[in-house]
């Protein structure tokens, strides 16, 4: 029934990562159920011989912020598959698989407008529910109605449907990653509203082109490793706020007031952009084997030359610790371990 010691660089974005010891898409809810009924009677039959993590699953969606290990995964890798778009009513039902740029030239054909942010957007649906995905103002959960979701916790798993304000919706955060893979999402109802199809063009060609201008998209990568920085994060005896930017005391000590400025942005609140932090600190450029902190959007760590998860994950600590030195700002990564 599995595929076995599959690589998962092929799944990622990134390039990057070790075999999974089993690895099965599914193209239906009972395909889901089945492959973890199957899977935990091998975890039975094999309990002894397991190694470190060789019980877990994880859901893996569009594979578009995920940082695989260099020594893979021990455990099943599931990747729901379950692509449709159905009208009901005046909205629409999505399956968790469907890729956001699909979705969007079927919004754009039914001129239906609440997803013009996403233009360029890599992913699925439910990768987007699951980490709340939002830019130019825009988040997922602004359209969101219900959501149905799989919990495979108990034996045969229970279907859990959830209103918009049951998800738990937070900045790049929902209920169904706090969860953990406890649960998988299935589908979606979503509302969206009537517009002119020249404007929603004239949006999307925008943030697509913000995107080829700003971001670093010749190389491959997993988009923003951070968070940016809500500006309630930020200690009060270290800033002071202006109309359009931000003033952060760099230095604690006595007789050491240098200040540094930063924009403020609204996305979808008041943040700083960590991008600025990290430019900074001097560290744009910096490369370990082959993965480097990119010039061109210093929030991307780009895999430039076979880089590994290892060369990936001492940038990260590199950032995390200079932010956390000169700043004394505590990073919050926007990407998933498994």
């Amino acid at each position: 029934m599995f595929l076995e010691n599959v690589k998962l660089g092929l799944y990622s974005n990134y390039k990057i990562g070790g075999p999974a010891r089993y690895f099965f898409e599914a193209e239906s809810v009972e395909q889901i159920i089945k492959a973890v009924v199957k899977f935990r009677q091998i975890q039975s039959s094999k309990a002894k011989s397991y190694g470190r993590g060789g019980d877990k699953i994880f859901i893996l969606a569009g594979g578009t912020n995920i940082l695989f290990n260099d020594e893979g995964f021990e455990g099943l890798i599931l990747k729901p598959n379950i692509r449709f778009i159905k009208r009901e009513g005046e909205a629409l039902r999505v399956g968790a698989g469907v890729p956001v740029n699909q979705l969007l030239d079927y919004l754009m054909a039914k001129n239906l407008s609440g997803l013009e942010w996403a233009g360029g957007l890599p992913g699925t649906i439910g990768g987007a529910i699951k980490g709340n995905a939002g830019s130019f103002g825009g988040e997922i959960k602004n359209i969101v109605e219900k959501v149905a979701s799989l919990d495979i916790s108990r034996p045969g798993g229970r279907i859990i449907v959830r209103n918009n304000k049951n998800c738990n919706f937070g900045y790049r955060s929902s209920i169904f990653k706090t969860n953990k893979q406890n649960e998988i999402i299935l589908e979606a109802v979503l509302v969206f509203k009537k517009e002119n199809r020249r404007l929603m063009q004239e949006t999307i060609k925008r943030n697509i082109e913000y995107r080829r201008q700003r971001q670093p998209l010749e190389h491959p990568s997993i988009g923003s490793i951070f968070k940016n920085i809500p500006l309630t994060q930020v200690n009060e005896d270290y800033k002071q706020i202006a109309t359009k930017e931000i003033r952060i005391n760099r230095y604690k000590k006595p007789g050491q007031s240098q200040t540094a400025f930063f924009p403020i942005k609204n996305d979808p609140f008041p943040l700083i952009p960590i991008a600025h932090l990290i430019s900074e600190t001097g560290l744009k450029g910096i490369s370990c084997g082959g993965a480097m902190i990119s010039p061109k959007h210093p929030n991307f760590i780009v895999n430039v030359l076979n880089a590994t998860a290892s060369d990936v994950k001492n940038l990260i600590e590199l950032t995390k610790n200079k932010i956390q030195k000169k700043f004394n700002i505590v990073l919050e990564e926007e990407i998933i371990r498994p």
